[in-house]
């Protein structure tokens, strides 16, 4: 549960306010960004599913078949949305708002994607971490190995507990890491 991929933008932002030069920051300030992120990557889209599903009697088993989850996909994606709006309108650091553009992006490609195969979504956003951890490198300099060798494990966790938990099928777990690190790559590299 630690590993849910709405945890990672959150996971992302720890990281970057205890691990880099911003921990520098005054907690207010860093408490205040944590908690914007929290209620719109974790708080509010998990409550409207959960209204979603009150209101349609839907069971949390059923919101695993592809056809029922468009709805919390689209929860998540606005809520992603309004979270980078927030951002971008508070003047964030470039980097911060990229992390909300990365999550963002990945939410967008797990929905179009699931629509024809199933893929894990958790791996996508364990792949996003490597993939950002690998663009941050580049951009601000720094050798990733022992960070690298963290967010691989972490990754590899959880993949491995899609398949023991019967959730997901090795290609589907594949696919969902090799989309969220090009994603989790390529928009802190290029956004």
């Amino acid at each position: 549960m630690l590993f849910a991929p709405f945890y990672f933008p959150m996971l992302a932002f720890l990281v970057l306010f205890v691990f880099s030069y911003m921990r520098l920051l005054p907690v207010d300030y860093k408490l205040a960004i944590l908690g914007v992120v929290y209620g719109f990557t974790v708080a509010l889209p998990l409550l409207f599913t959960w209204g979603y599903r009150k209101i349609n009697g839907l069971h949390r088993r059923q919101l695993s078949k592809r056809e029922m989850r468009t709805m919390p996909y689209l929860i998540f994606i606005a809520s992603y949305g309004c979270c980078l709006y927030c951002m971008i309108e508070l003047h964030m650091p470039h980097f911060m708002i990229s992390i909300m553009w990365g999550s963002l992006v990945l939410q967008v490609a797990c929905a179009l994607i699931h629509r024809w195969v199933h893929i894990s979504t958790h791996s996508a956003a364990a792949g996003a971490m490597v993939g950002a951890l690998m663009a941050f490198s580049f951009i601000f300099s720094f050798d990733p190995t022992w960070w690298l060798c963290l967010t691989l494990l972490i990754a590899g966790c959880v993949g491995s507990s899609r398949l023991i938990l019967r959730q997901h099928r090795l290609r589907e777990v594949n696919l969902g890491l090799l989309v969220g690190l090009l994603c989790g790559f390529f928009c802190i590299l290029l956004l």
